[in-house]
Parts: C-alpha cells; structure tokens; sequence
C-alpha cells in the first residue's frame, strides 16, 4: 500500500513562505501588492505575524497534502478496489494482481514535471479563477488579481512537482 512521507508534505508546507519570501519582496512585487491592495507599510507590520504564518504554514501542509492524493495517480488505483474486504485487508486475488501492476508501473508518473504540469493546471484552472472572481467582488485591479494568481501558480507548481516526485513511498 502507499504511504504518505511526512517530512516531504511538511517540506511543501514550507514553500508558499519561501515563494512568498521572495515574491513579495519589498525589491520585487511588494510595492505593487501593496498599491493594489490599499494597504500600508503599518498595516503589513501591524499583524500577528506568529499567528498568520502558523496558521498559513498548517493550510499549506493541507494544501500539499491535497495535491500529493491529485498528482499521485496511484491513489485513485487504490480506490477503485478499497470496498472489497479482502482488499482492504491486503489478501485476494486482487490484491495481488494490485501490488503486481504497481511493482511494474505504479511510480511512472511519480516525476518533479509530472507533478508541476497539475500544479500548473491547478494555478491556472483553479486558483486563478477563484482569485479573480474574489478579487473582483472586492473590487480590486486586474494587477491585483495577476500578482496573487502568479504567486499561486509558482507555488503549485513547485509544491505539486516536489509532492509528485517525492511524498508517496
């Protein structure tokens, strides 16, 4: 049966900080993030900066987490048979035939590019669009919308292809 790699999932967790580390930078996207949002230098460090990155830290290990059950197909295998007694039980017919096909082929798609095309599929498939429909309800800009929706998109790709390559044993 597969099993999660924990260290790996709390590793990814780790990457939406690091990007945005980078990304918002106050020498890269900070100043327009900043005049896109209507927030000021007093209110960026007016917050409980411990409270958000925890709680930002522990949605990302989610996050992760959900991409790991998207981007390892195998999942989806181990579904398809999970009802049958025997199988949950690790006996049968099967079972066997199961754990034969995925000592042959269960880790074919289980590359960095593999994972990182579904993250791209996820940042422009799925977190753009709710990004922009968010954003456009608040009124925000079309800038706004393109430097959220871009920090998301290089944050699953690079969470999507480290969890496709390396969180499943």
């Amino acid at each position: 049966m597969l099993s999660i790699n924990w260290p790996v999932i709390l590793g990814c967790g780790l990457i939406p900080m690091v990007v945005g580390f980078l990304y918002y930078n106050p020498k890269t996207l900070e100043p327009a993030w900043m005049k896109s949002t209507g927030l000021t230098r007093e209110d960026v460090d007016g917050g409980n900066m411990l409270m958000i990155m925890g709680i930002s830290f522990l949605l990302s290990c989610v996050i992760s987490m959900m991409m790991v059950i998207w981007t390892t197909h195998q999942f989806s295998m181990q579904g398809l048979f999970a009802m049958d007694p025997d199988f949950a039980a690790g006996k049968g017919p099967m079972y066997d035939t199961f754990q034969d096909l995925m000592s042959k082929y269960g880790d074919r798609h289980r590359t960095f590019g593999h994972g990182a095309a579904h993250g791209a599929f996820a940042g422009l498939g799925i977190a753009f669009p709710i990004i922009a429909i968010k954003s456009l309800f608040e009124r925000k800009s079309w800038t706004h919308i393109f430097i959220s929706a871009g920090y998301w998109l290089i944050t699953l790709v690079l969470i999507c292809g480290v969890a496709c390559a390396y969180a499943v044993k």
